[in-house]
């Protein structure tokens, strides 16, 4: 987890030096930012009602409800240090809008993420373990302690999300074109991840197989 800072010119950044070079004004340390990211994803993917947070079906919150309850977990956060979270995150985690915060993915409540825009990619990808693979192909991709399932829009990046449980990962390759046009919701949570609600295995093309000795 990287420091949050803030350069003049191009705002807020994670880590030492901006793009340009500049070592801009520390926001908040990287063990403060650990601990207002697990929180605020937990809130927001997880337990709102735990803290009597209203959520709409997209799961949009009020943006100053969701301070009030940070501040009382945490003293010395506030709402601007939340939006300083989400600017600075290059994993585009979470999304403002007007006076409303949400998580963009990886929810466990039931949220239908209606206005998240259709994904265009006619290739997806989906990075697993060998024993899963061999599962999902006779039975499909189905979400696990999730809403939706997660595909990611490369090779490269589903692959890393596999290397995370196994030294030997699987990616799966997708059909994305062939899935919308049979009916399937794709939507685009961010530059690197789609969601589905499930993937059936007629739409799973092949599998691309890698190991631990594997630099592709």
């Amino acid at each position: 987890m990287e420091e949050i800072r803030f350069c003049p010119e191009h705002g807020f950044y994670r880590g030492k030096k901006c793009k340009c070079g500049a070592e801009g004004e520390l926001i908040l340390p990287k063990e403060k930012v650990e601990k207002l990211g697990k929180f605020i994803s937990g809130v927001l993917r997880h337990f709102p009602d735990k803290f009597g947070l209203n959520m709409d079906e997209n799961g949009w919150v009020n943006l100053e409800s969701l301070a009030r309850i940070v501040k009382r977990k945490y003293r010395w956060a506030n709402i601007w240090l939340i939006k300083a979270l989400v600017y600075s995150d290059e994993k585009q985690r979470y999304e403002l809008k007007d006076d409303k915060i949400r998580a963009r993915y990886g929810h466990s409540v039931d949220v239908k993420l209606n206005d998240l825009p259709q994904a265009e990619e006619d290739v997806l990808y989906y990075g697993t373990s060998e024993e899963e693979a061999h599962r999902m192909l006779e039975i499909g991709i189905k979400p696990v302690n999730q809403r939706y399932v997660h595909l990611s829009t490369t090779i490269e990046k589903s692959k890393e999300v596999a290397s995370i449980r196994t030294d030997t990962p699987i990616v799966l390759e997708i059909d994305a074109k062939k899935a919308r046009e049979d009916g399937i919701r794709i939507v685009k949570a961010n530059d690197l991840i789609a969601l589905a609600e499930e993937i059936p295995a007629k739409y799973i093309k092949r599998q691309i197989v890698f190991n631990q000795y594997s630099s592709s």
